[in-house]
């Protein structure tokens, strides 16, 4: 039997903060550490939020209630922040629309996707009083700042896709007249927000047009006028899966109405699939097989690779890395980039594929 020291039992028998204190206390730290320590969500700290609740929307998704820190800017109902959580040891940032009204507290809501790490572990492990890290708000899936709401709307969602929603509807049903919501999901006990946008389409200030796809499948985009004839006529916010958006998308083109269609997408639209091919990661020395169609960050996480990364979207730049050796396609758009050892370039796993072999130099 191992034997333990009275030094190390005392230090066991410490709580994790405390821990913490005399590890932080015992290497040489700068003035802004000892204030971290003694106060996380202080202004001029980096951005932190503390969870005050966590509630389950339904078996899968997860309602998170969070207290910003002092740095919080606020958000605008439709936009989206980045929290930074913890799991396993590894800090992973993930992307999440605001589905509360704007206030001194906010809330996102998750559905737990298959292999999703922060999405399972805000499911099954998350508890009030952890410590998170956040980012400012951003996006511009909102109602309009510059000019009246419209006298008539449209939310057109699937699946996750109504969280952004609900932070509009939280904060505008007072503003908006005309409101209808047409939202998709496998079955009514999937249905995010379900009770909720029940009830306010019983007292009258949504219309709710509801689909289970599991029994009903899906509603195509080309049948919108069948449930809602004056759809062309609304100001409409569209946000779900891929398809959803890309239909969406073509039908309103085709009718001339772009300008009156706003999108919200949780992946970039993948143009083209790439070649696909193995991906050496120089600095941890493994090699992967990465798809064609498939992200590289994607691709490498699944075989256990540690990779930065941040929205998954392509837009906030988190997850670059420098390409040193081969080709690599962008999803987005299919442009095709090729190095060698001499000249690398960074390039956004999350929406860059292998074009062949490749290596990397993470």
């Amino acid at each position: 039997m191992p034997v333990t020291s009275p030094t190390r039992r005392a230090l066991l028998g410490l709580g994790a903060g405390a821990r913490r204190f005399i590890e932080l206390a015992a290497t040489p730290l700068l003035p802004a550490d000892y204030l971290d320590l003694i106060n996380p969500m202080r202004a001029g700290a980096d951005l932190r939020g503390r969870v005050i609740d966590v509630t389950h929307e339904t078996q899968s998704s997860t309602t998170v209630t969070i207290r910003p820190g002092k740095g919080w800017r606020g958000h605008r109902p439709g936009q989206y922040t980045r929290i930074g959580v913890d799991v396993n040891g590894v800090r992973n940032w993930r992307a999440y629309s605001i589905t509360s009204a704007p206030g001194d507290e906010i809330t996102i809501s998750a559905r737990a996707i298959a292999g999703g790490v922060v999405s399972h572990h805000l499911l099954t492990e998350l508890t009030p009083g952890t410590m998170i890290m956040l980012d400012q708000a951003t996006g511009d899936f909102t109602l309009p700042a510059d000019r009246p709401v419209p006298a008539k709307a449209l939310f057109l969602t699937g699946g996750s896709g109504i969280t952004p929603v609900m932070g509009i509807l939280r904060s505008h049903l007072g503003e908006l007249s005309d409101v209808v919501v047409v939202h998709s999901a496998p079955t009514p006990e999937e249905s995010m927000f379900r009770t909720e946008l029940r009830a306010l389409a019983a007292r009258g200030a949504i219309r709710l047009v509801e689909r289970f796809t599991r029994t009903d499948g899906i509603l195509p985009v080309a049948s919108l006028p069948e449930v809602v004839p004056d759809w062309s006529e609304r100001e409409t916010w569209a946000c779900g899966p891929t398809g959803l958006l890309d239909d969406a998308e073509a039908f309103w083109a085709d009718a001339g109405l772009t300008a009156a269609l706003h999108t919200e997408r949780f992946r970039p639209r993948v143009v083209a699939a790439g070649e696909g091919g193995e991906v050496t990661f120089s600095k941890q020395e493994a090699t992967v097989d990465s798809p064609a169609g498939i992200p590289i960050l994607d691709a490498g996480e699944a075989a256990g690779v540690l990779l930065p990364s941040g929205c998954r979207m392509g837009i906030c730049f988190n997850c670059v890395v420098p390409l040193a050796e081969g080709s690599v396609r962008d999803l987005r758009t299919g442009e095709l980039t090729s190095v060698d050892p001499e000249d690398p370039v960074l390039i956004q796993t999350c929406i860059t594929a292998a074009a062949g072999p490749c290596r990397l130099a993470v």
